[in-house]
Order: structure tokens, then sequence, then C-alpha cells
């Protein structure tokens, strides 16, 4: 009896051993650890409100403090010099030194009196080596330059025969056209794409009246049309009124979103 018992109490002891045992097993098993994985850092780019293109004309007149305000304006602006005039060249290769982009602002014959620029400006009763050697001439005259628009040219953005002229000058020299659209009738667009131009068309003018209040709310038009259609042009002067709203307004329209570009952006 007394052997059966130590048997008994042998097999409990060794059945003790046996749990004891595996409970320090699951307890020495070595516990998960968390692994922190870094991912890279992605850059996303801030959502574009719209792009505003802004073309101000007729530099080369003047050299004065509203000249120099232009050049210190913090935005991609597009400057179109008028060849001939004193200032014309210099601000040229200043505008382009300072990193704006610049244009000829080509004359070109109106449906009105075109007064100036008699050596430069493209008329309807010039023969077609008189035009061509003149736009060579200005492409010549300013290096700066990457595309041309229209200063005036009513009557002669309107002749096809002009545009056609003035579209293989450009094809051979690389450059654009912006048309500035001073008729409804003008065919310098439509010409140019036929041709394989870069172009583009004027949307809004910004100072056809000289009033702040005028300019500011040619300004927002512009605005509302790159909103809607992701891309508007506008077309300003060298004028004083004009330099103080697009200083005004500039940092408000970047601050909500909107991006200025220059012309070349919008030619296609």
């Amino acid at each position: 009896m007394n052997q059966l018992r130590n048997y008994f109490v042998l097999a409990v002891l060794v059945l003790s051993a046996c749990i004891l045992y595996i409970l320090k097993s699951k307890t020495d098993e070595p516990v998960p650890t968390t692994r922190t994985v870094t991912l890279p850092k992605i850059e996303i780019e801030e959502d574009v409100r719209g792009n505003i293109v802004i073309i101000i004309d007729d530099f080369g007149y003047r050299d004065d403090k509203v000249s120099e305000g232009f050049l210190l304006l913090d935005a991609n602006l597009t400057f179109a010099v008028i060849p001939g005039h004193h200032n014309s060249k210099v601000f040229a290769a200043k505008a382009a030194q300072r990193g704006f982009e610049v244009i000829v602002h080509m004359p070109m014959e109106s449906k009105t009196k075109t007064p100036g620029e008699k050596e430069y400006i493209l008329t309807t009763s010039m023969t077609s080596s008189e035009i061509e050697k003149r736009v060579e001439q200005v492409i010549a005259e300013f290096p700066e330059a990457v595309g041309m628009n229209n200063h005036q040219g009513s009557k002669a953005t309107a002749d096809k025969r002009i545009m056609n002229i003035v579209s293989n000058i450009l094809k051979r020299h690389g450059k654009y056209f912006i048309d500035s659209r001073t008729t409804a009738e003008s065919v310098a667009e439509t010409t140019m794409r036929s041709r394989g131009i870069p172009t583009m068309r004027r949307h809004v003018f910004l100072d056809n009246e000289n009033k702040k209040f005028k300019i500011r709310e040619q300004l927002y038009k512009l605005a509302d049309k790159a909103e809607s259609k992701g891309l508007g042009v506008g077309i300003g002067h060298a004028k004083l009124n004009t330099f103080e709203v697009l200083k005004e307004e500039i940092p408000k329209l970047k601050e909500h979103g909107f991006k200025f570009q220059f012309a070349s952006f919008a030619v296609e």
C-alpha cells in the first residue's frame, strides 16, 4: 500500500515538473517587437487656382520710377518693348537681366491715324519685302525678345498677307506671337496657328480706362477668367496707375492660389 502511495506521489511530482517546465518555456519565448517604418516624405504640389499671364505694353518711351517700378514687381510678367525709342534697347536688356520675359511690341497700321514709329510700322501699302525687312530688323535689334505682339494694328492684323509674312519670319527665328486683339476682325491668331506659330490671344485689357478702380476691376475679371478656364491673358500698359494696382493686388492674388506665368506659358 505504501509502495502504491509512493508511486502516486512520484507521478504527481513528475507531472508538476513537466507543467513548470512548459510554463517556463512559454515565458522565455521572445516577445514580438513593433517595427517603426519611416515613409519617405512626398512633396505635394500646391493646387493652382488659375494661371494669370500679364503683358505690359509700351516700354521704351520712358525711363523713370514707373518703368523701374515694374522691374521690382514680384511676379512672372512679360514686357512688350516698342522699337525705335531712346530707352527701348536699354529697357529690354535690363528687363531680361532681371528675369522678366521680353517681347517686341511691333508697330502696325491702325484703321485710325497711326502716329509714331514710322521707320518700324507695318502697313498694308508696303511691299512684302519691305515688311519682311522691318520685322527682321526688330528681331535683330532685340536679341532678348522671345516673341512679339502688335502695337495698335487694327488694320494690319486684319490683313492676311501681312500676317503670313510676319508668321514666316517668326517661324524662322523660333518666336511666338500674341494677338493683342485690337479689332474683332483680326486674323493674326488664326493665321499664326495655321502656319504652326505658337500663339494666343489677349482676353482682357487692364487699363483702357486709366482709373485705379477700373484697372482693379479688369484685373479681377482676368482672375475670374483664369479660374474658370485655367488661363487668362491680360494686357496693360506702362502707366503709373497700372503699376500701383499690380503692386497692391499681385500679392493678394498669389496668396489666394493664382500663379503668374510668362506669355510663353500660354502659347500653343
